[in-house]
């Protein structure tokens, strides 16, 4: 206390010295002590009132607390009574049994008189209850029913609650009421026709439908009670739970199923579209049984059945387990596309369970594949096998029919631009475009995978077609009159070289996302050996009608007025109003390659030595009639095509530059004229040098060595971009000595 007292005092002097600070503050000491004095009398009112507050609030505790202890009190005393009354009335009890007993037994009685009329009754409800069945008052009959069965199972609870083990009484009453659970039967039987009839029943009169789910609504409510009191009592009439909600469902199950199986009428044997028909059958019936489900029959339904989702369940397991019924069974390749097609594509689709009447009630979406993905990759594995089998085997006949046309003696057909061709590249597209339409029905990535396919047998089938024709040529040579028409043949087998790109071209802009292809390469090249080696063989066509002539160039008939130039110029003309239905770019090809080919023919035939110049007069002669045939070859080649331009005066220019060689009246230039003319062909070997000099006939030994060694010095780099012209004229056996000479 003292030092709470000292600190009391210390602070009251701080606060005295804080409000005495200046001596002006010193008039105001009264008022100071006043308001100091307020303030204490105020905090020691308080702190009374709160002390008097905890007194009051001790007292009425105390006082509660004693109030309480005299309840407790009495409280003891009561039990105290009420266990010495409890003991005093146990004997009392225990003697109460036989009352017990008496009150089991007038609630059996009180049961047995209430259900007493059903009891004489029953054979004549019963009877009754058949009729209306007959009658289709299912409603009725099963109220008779519930009467018959509530009293029997009454009596039979009544019974169990007197005694558990008497089943001879429990017997007794179940065989009096036996015709109960025959009748009971015989209405499911009903119900469950009714049922399996309800999608024609609910277009004739909707409440008989109603009418069944009354009844099994019913039921059910009488299942839950009888459920409920078996827990509470542990018994359980004869025949609960009835469960004909869950046997309904089963009813619906199987007679979807039954639904679905019983589509099929036909057969493979019976009808090749046997299965379009299946489906097409099934597609219709599926969608119709849906529709009238979603406007009709899910009235008669109550909501928590959810009716239309069943049947979309009940349908969708059906389908699946008949699609896999079908998916297992030896299917033809076109039978397997219509399957898939039909899987993947149809049902979904607005013509089906997309049906925009069923699409607002249920989401097509949220429904599981028909057939699993590894069947369904089967299929399709099984089909491209069966596919590859059949192509290989449609292109193999569409070729022997094509070559049989090669052997007819009347010329193939022309398209509407006049070019030769035949039927076969039209035969195998139409075929390849035939089935990418159907594998475009299935998705995506199986119309690549087929596309992929056709193509690679494609590249196969070339091969193929190069071979044949290469037959074509060589039985032809055997017998030049066979066939008659082989120019014009010839001429298709390279037109459809071209087709064949068109169409190619043509089907992978329409059906393939990739410009390149692992097969065009190998499709492209084939395509044009197989038309380069036809032009070929129309070439060695003409050139063996040819051969006569060539053979008198440089002779000396030839130097005396031969017209063999003039003939292989109207031979040639001849032989190219049939080139002229050849496509481009093939018959620019052909048609530079003649020029080139007679050139250098008329070049070997300078490079034989089959004539020497005798004197200037000779040659010059010689070399004026080369200047005029190259004009000739000139105008001829000009005429059959503009487009080759600078091409074709220069493979005529050859020929003119020969003859300036033998043109030259002074031998002492004659290397002057060589090194230009080595200098235009850098191709040019020294054994044309030394033909050329030999044909030329007033070259000596010494100057023609000259010429090849001054040459050889000062040999011309070859031009990249100049088309060689000498390299493949071979000069006939002789040695260089002996060209020397």
């Amino acid at each position: 206390m003292e030092e709470t007292d000292r600190e009391a005092v210390a602070t009251a002097v701080q606060r005295v010295a804080g409000m005495l600070q200046r001596p002006d503050q010193l008039d105001k000491v009264e008022q100071y002590r006043r308001r100091e004095a307020r303030k204490k009398a105020s905090v020691e009112a308080r702190l009374k009132a709160a002390i008097q507050s905890q007194l009051d609030g001790v007292r009425t505790g105390l006082s509660q607390l004693h109030n309480a202890l005299g309840d407790v009190k009495d409280i003891q005393r009561s039990l105290g009574d009420v266990s010495k009354d409890w003991r005093q009335s146990i004997n009392t009890i225990e003697n109460l049994k036989d009352v017990k007993d008496a009150v089991v037994q007038h609630s059996q009685l009180a049961a047995a008189v209430e259900n007493l009329k059903n009891i004489f009754s029953v054979p004549e409800i019963v009877q009754e209850a058949h009729g209306l069945i007959e009658q289709a008052e299912l409603l009725q009959a099963h109220r008779k029913l519930m009467d018959l069965e509530c009293s029997r199972d009454d009596l039979m609870y009544e019974q169990y609650r007197m005694d558990v083990k008497n089943t001879h009484d429990m017997n007794l009453i179940r065989n009096y009421f036996g015709e109960v659970q025959n009748l009971s039967e015989e209405l499911a039987k009903q119900l469950w026709m009714v049922l399996q009839r309800s999608l024609l029943t609910v277009r004739r009169d909707p409440t008989m439908v109603v009418s069944v789910v009354r009844i099994i609504e019913r039921e059910e409510k009488i299942d839950r009670r009888m459920l409920d009191r078996k827990k509470q009592t542990g018994f359980i009439p004869p025949g609960r739970p009835k469960k004909w909600k869950e046997k309904m469902f089963e009813v619906l199950e199987r007679t979807v199923s039954t639904r679905i199986e019983g589509s099929q009428s036909d057969t493979r044997e019976s009808d090749k579209m046997w299965l379009v028909r299946l489906l097409e059958i099934t597609r219709k019936y599926v969608q119709d049984d849906l529709i009238v489900i979603k406007n009709l029959m899910i009235q008669c339904f109550p909501p928590n059945y959810d009716i239309l989702n069943k049947f979309f369940t009940l349908y969708h397991k059906a389908l699946s387990v008949r699609i896999e019924e079908l998916a297992s069974e030896d299917l033809e390749a076109n039978e397997i596309v219509s399957l898939l097609t039909w899987v993947l594509n149809t049902y979904k689709s607005a013509e089906m369970m997309g049906h925009p009447e069923l699409t607002t009630e249920m989401d097509v979406d949220s429904m599981g594949p028909l057939l699993p993905k590894e069947v369904v990759d089967q299929l399709l594995s099984k089909y491209i096998q069966i596919f590859t089998s059949n192509i290989t085997g449609w292109l193999r006949k569409a070729l022997e029919t094509d070559k049989k046309d090669w052997k007819k003696d009347t010329e193939p057909e022309a398209d509407q631009d006049g070019y030769y061709q035949t039927t076969l590249p039209a035969i195998v597209f139409q075929m390849f475009e035939q089935n990418l339409q159907v594998a475009a029905q299935i998705d995506e990535i199986f119309k690549q995978e087929v596309l992929r396919l056709c193509l690679k047998q494609m590249t196969s089938f070339l091969i193929r077609y190069r071979e044949e024709a290469i037959a074509y040529k060589e039985d032809h040579m055997r017998d030049r009159q066979h066939p008659q028409c082989y120019v014009q043949y010839m001429i298709a087998i390279i037109n459809n070289c071209q087709t064949f790109k068109e169409s190619i071209n043509s089907l992978k802009k329409k059906y393939s996302k990739t410009e390149f292809n692992e097969n065009d390469a190998a499709i492209n090249s084939t395509l044009d050996s197989v038309a380069k080696d036809g032009c070929v063989y129309l070439l060695d066509e003409v050139f063996m009608d040819l051969e006569q002539h060539l053979n008198e160039l440089m002779t000396k008939k030839w130097l005396t007025g031969s017209n063999a130039v003039d003939t292989i110029c109207v031979t040639i003309e001849d032989y190219f109003n049939d080139f002229a239905k050849i496509k481009k770019p093939y018959n620019k090809e052909m048609t530079f390659e003649a020029h080139r080919r007679v050139v250098i023919e008329y070049i070997k035939a300078v490079m034989q030595k089959r004539i020497a110049f005798k004197n200037p007069d000779e040659r010059k002669e010689g070399a004026e009639r080369m200047i005029k045939e190259a004009e000739q070859f000139k105008f001829l080649f000009r005429k059959l095509s503009a487009g080759l331009g600078e091409d074709t005066d220069r493979l005529c220019d050859t020929i003119v530059a020969l003859a300036e060689v033998f043109k030259l009246t002074d031998p002492t230039l004659l290397y002057l004229e060589v090194s230009t003319l080595v200098s235009k062909y850098p191709d040019i070997r020294e054994d044309h040098v030394l033909a050329l000099l030999a044909m030329r006939g007033d070259a000596s030994r010494e100057m023609k060595q000259t010429i090849i060694e001054t040459l050889n010095q000062n040999k011309p780099l070859s031009t990249v971009n100049v088309q060689p012209v000498f390299r493949d004229i071979v000069v006939p056996t002789m040695t260089v000595t002996k060209l020397l000479k």
